[in-house]
């Protein structure tokens, strides 16, 4: 490993991710200082847990090509693991440009981290993509307000709503017992932590953000409002009220989103369609011929009109047909039709028979 400078700046000031968020410096407020330097690509590995899940295979490619000419301008954040190897902290993209570009070294900025401050610096970074789509975004937010909130993701959602309702109240958070749970959560949070205490630290957060108060907790709020600020996207109420609701699409529209298959937009358009199967067929068909957002449209126009079975055609009737006729018989008063008022009592005793389980 060739050794460069080092610097005070933790991503030597060639990273173009935002600088780290408050909340990821070490507990005696010092951020350890980050080396610049080359390092062998095949001294690098990617961790267990990655927050990208899909690089889009086109932009991908145009990247190796541009790599093979230049190089890597922009180093990779790593951090060290022992054994003369490094863990991928931020820049998988380039990373793995790098391998296919058949690159022997890359530059880098190393830096000591623990787990959740790698973490957190991924998914920071994965939320500064242009090409990110609004659900890859909420649920990255989620995930990094887990990770802060020490809690699951549904828990995350429920204070968010109780903040909103606090919100559209007046009401301010109040000091409950989070300051009593969070000495559970960090039992020695004046030191540091180690890779031997890590595993047991996480499992004593995991038993603890289970007591936590349901009631709304002013350090609870200052740290998802601490969370937005930091990552300058958008605010907390804005999150709550635009995004959340995303994840509520259908299972197939929300993978396709999350693989990259489909725009946001079209999207959208697909998960009004009701019918399950119709909304599936025009899903794989939309993704196979790559249809434009107008000819989704034009498409399940025509496929709800067509897949309608004659009997469900008629079951949508129903309502209106009884409304209809029920309309016109007291229009007409057929009651007063001697001819017809037989005829009438026999259809009302029918329909009557037909409600007779209720």
């Amino acid at each position: 490993m060739n050794r460069r400078k080092q610097t005070d700046k933790p991503f030597g000031g060639q990273i173009t991710t935002p600088p780290p968020a408050p909340w990821l410096s070490s507990p005696d407020g010092e951020l350890p200082a980050a080396t610049e330097t080359t390092i062998k690509l095949s001294d690098i590995v990617l961790p267990q847990h990655q927050p990208r899940r899909y690089f889009d295979p086109q932009a991908l490619k145009e990247l190796v090509s541009s790599v093979k000419q230049h190089g890597i301008l922009q180093p990779l954040l790593v951090r060290p693991i022992g054994g003369g190897k490094y863990e991928l902290v931020a820049g998988e993209r380039r990373y793995r440009a790098g391998q296919e570009a058949l690159l022997e070294v890359a530059p880098v900025v190393v830096r000591e981290l623990s787990d959740d401050q790698a973490f957190q610096l991924a998914l920071i970074e994965n939320l500064q993509r242009e090409d990110l789509n609004p659900v890859e975004e909420t649920e990255g937010i989620l995930h990094l307000l887990e990770i802060r909130l020490h809690c699951d993701v549904e828990a995350v959602k429920s204070l968010l709503y109780r903040m909103k309702n606090a919100h559209s109240k007046g009401e301010q958070p109040s000091k409950s017992s989070l300051n009593e749970s969070s000495k559970n959560v960090f039992p020695n949070s004046d030191n540091p932590q180690t890779e031997d205490n890590i595993s047991d630290q996480l499992a004593d957060e995991t038993e603890s953000s289970k007591n936590v108060s349901p009631n709304l907790d002013e350090e609870q709020s200052n740290t998802v409002q601490q969370v937005f600020e930091s990552l300058g996207l958008m605010n907390w109420l804005s999150f709550i009220t635009t995004r959340l609701p995303l994840l509520n699409l259908p299972e197939e529209i929300l993978i396709a989103l999350r693989s990259g298959q489909l725009e946001y937009t079209k999207a959208q358009v697909l998960a009004r369609v009701k019918n399950n199967e119709i909304r599936k067929k025009l899903l794989s068909e939309a993704i196979a011929n790559d249809w434009s957002l107008s000819q989704i449209k034009e498409k399940i126009t025509a496929w709800t009109d067509d897949e309608l079975t004659p009997d469900s055609k008629a079951s949508n009737q129903i309502p209106d047909r009884l409304q209809n006729i029920t309309q016109r018989i007291k229009k007409r008063q057929l009651w007063k039709e001697p001819r017809k008022q037989k005829q009438l009592v026999n259809l009302l005793n029918k329909l009557e028979a037909l409600l007779g389980d209720e």
